[in-house]
C-alpha cells in the first residue's frame, strides 16, 4: 500500500518540473481566450475605423469604373491606377489589421506566458502510435472539447438569430437608400453582429481559461516518487554524496599526513588524541596545528612522526584542549600559549642537548592549560 501511494500524482508540481516543462514548451494555453482576444481587436478596430475602411472601399470602387481615352490608349496608366488602388486598398485596411495582429502578438500573455523553444518543432514519433491516438479520443479531454464545440455553435447561433431578428428591419430598408447610406448602415450592422457574437463567445473563453490551467496543473501532478527522484537528480544520490565526502575525508586526511613530518612536535594523550604543531621561529607568528586526529588517526600521525624523528610528547590535558579549540593549518588561540610554549621549549632544549650534551632537560613539572578549554574537564582519559 505505501508503494502505491508512492506512485499516486497527489503532490502539486515542483518549481522544477514546472521549469523543465517549460523548456520543452509544454504550457498552459486557452485557444479560445486568445480567439476572444482577437475578435474583440477586430471588433474595436472595426468600431474605430469602420467609417473610414467603408469611405475608402467606395472611393476604390468609383476610381476602378472609370473609364477614359486615357485609360484606353495606356497600357502604363492603367498599371498606375491599378497599383495606386491596390495601395489604398491596403492602407485602409492597415490600421485594422495592424491591431489584430498587435493583439494576437501579446494574447498568450493572459495564459501561459510568452515562450520561444525549438523543441515544440521537433517531430515527436510517439504522436503517431495509433493506440495512444485512439485512447486520446475516448479521453476526458475530447469529450470537454466536443462539450466546447457543441456550446460554440448553439450559442452564436442563438446570438446570430437575435441579433439578426433585431435588426430584420435595417437589413431590408438597405434596398431602398442611397449608395453612401446603405454602405455606412451596412457597416453598422455588420459590425453589431460582429462584437454580439464577440460578447457571446466571452462566456467561453472565460470558461476555457480556468479549466485549461486547471488540466494542466493536474497533468503535471508528482508523486512522492517523482519528488524523491527529482530530489536525487537535483541534489545527487545520498550514496554517491557519502561516497564522495568519504573520497573528499580520506584525501584531506593524506593531505594532513604529509604535512606531519614538517612538524616540530606531536603533543598525543598518549593513544586518544594526537596533535602536530608547527613553529616558525622567525616572525610573530603563533604555533600552527599541521594535523590532529582521534584513536587510528591519532595513531597514525604518531607512527609518521616516528618514522621522521619528530619529537612526541606526552600531555594529555593540552592535546585534548588543541584538538577541541584548534583547526588544521591555523594558529593555537593565545589561551593556550603558555602550555605550548613550555612543551616547545622543552622540545628544542631536547634537541640541543641531543646535539651538544650536557645534563638533560626535565619535562615542566606542571603545564597550564586553562580547565574549561579542556573537553574532559581536567580529567585524563
Amino acid at each position: 500500500m505505501a508503494e502505491e501511494s508512492d506512485l499516486e500524482k497527489t503532490e502539486d508540481p515542483s518549481p522544477r518540473r514546472l521549469e523543465k516543462a517549460r523548456e520543452e514548451g509544454d504550457i498552459p494555453r486557452s485557444k479560445e481566450l486568445s480567439t476572444f482576444a482577437g475578435l474583440m481587436a477586430a471588433a474595436g478596430g472595426l468600431w474605430l475605423s469602420g467609417d473610414d475602411i467603408i469611405y475608402r472601399l467606395q472611393d476604390i470602387l468609383k476610381s476602378s469604373l472609370r473609364f477614359n481615352q486615357t485609360i484606353a490608349e495606356s497600357n502604363d496608366r492603367f498599371e498606375i491606377d491599378l497599383s495606386q488602388e491596390i495601395i489604398d486598398l491596403v492602407m485602409a485596411f492597415l490600421p485594422f489589421i495592424g491591431l489584430v495582429m498587435l493583439v494576437g502578438i501579446f494574447s498568450p500573455i493572459l495564459v501561459g506566458g510568452w515562450i520561444f523553444n525549438s523543441k515544440s518543432l521537433e517531430p515527436k514519433l510517439d504522436k503517431l502510435d495509433p493506440i495512444k491516438g485512439l485512447a486520446n479520443i475516448f479521453s476526458s479531454h475530447s469529450f470537454v472539447e466536443l462539450v466546447k464545440s457543441v456550446l460554440k455553435t448553439v450559442l452564436i447561433g442563438l446570438v446570430s438569430w437575435f441579433v439578426t431578428e433585431s435588426l430584420i428591419d435595417d437589413i431590408l430598408a438597405l434596398s431602398i437608400q442611397p449608395f453612401t447610406m446603405a454602405g455606412h448602415n451596412q457597416a453598422q450592422i455588420l459590425l453589431t453582429c460582429f462584437i454580439a457574437i464577440s460578447a457571446a463567445f466571452a462566456i467561453i473563453a472565460f470558461l476555457d481559461a480556468p479549466y485549461q490551467m486547471y488540466r494542466y496543473n493536474k497533468k503535471m501532478m508528482m508523486s512522492r516518487q517523482d519528488l524523491k527522484d527529482e530530489a536525487k537528480e537535483s541534489e545527487g544520490n545520498p550514496e554517491t554524496k557519502a561516497k564522495i565526502r568519504s573520497i573528499q575525508r580520506e584525501m584531506a586526511r593524506k593531505r594532513m599526513m604529509s604535512q606531519v613530518p614538517n612538524a616540530d612536535v606531536v603533543v598525543t594523550n598518549p593513544t586518544h588524541y594526537a596533535v602536530a604543531l608547527n613553529y616558525a621561529d622567525e616572525g610573530d607568528k603563533a604555533p600552527v596545528v599541521v594535523a590532529k586526529g582521534l584513536g587510528l588517526v591519532a595513531l597514525k600521525i604518531q607512527e609518521i612522526a616516528r618514522e621522521n624523528e619528530i619529537m612526541i610528547v606526552e600531555a594529555p590535558m593540552l592535546a585534548r584542549a588543541l584538538y577541541a579549540n584548534t583547526d588544521l593549518e591555523a594558529e593555537i588561540p593565545s589561551s593556550l600559549f603558555t602550555a605550548v610554549a613550555q612543551v616547545l621549549a622543552y622540545v628544542f632544549q631536547m634537541r640541543d642537548w641531543k646535539r651538544e650534551g650536557g645534563n638533560q632537560p626535565e619535562f615542566p613539572s606542571e603545564i597550564q592549560v586553562p580547565a574549561e578549554l579542556d573537553p574532559q574537564n581536567g580529567t585524563t582519559l
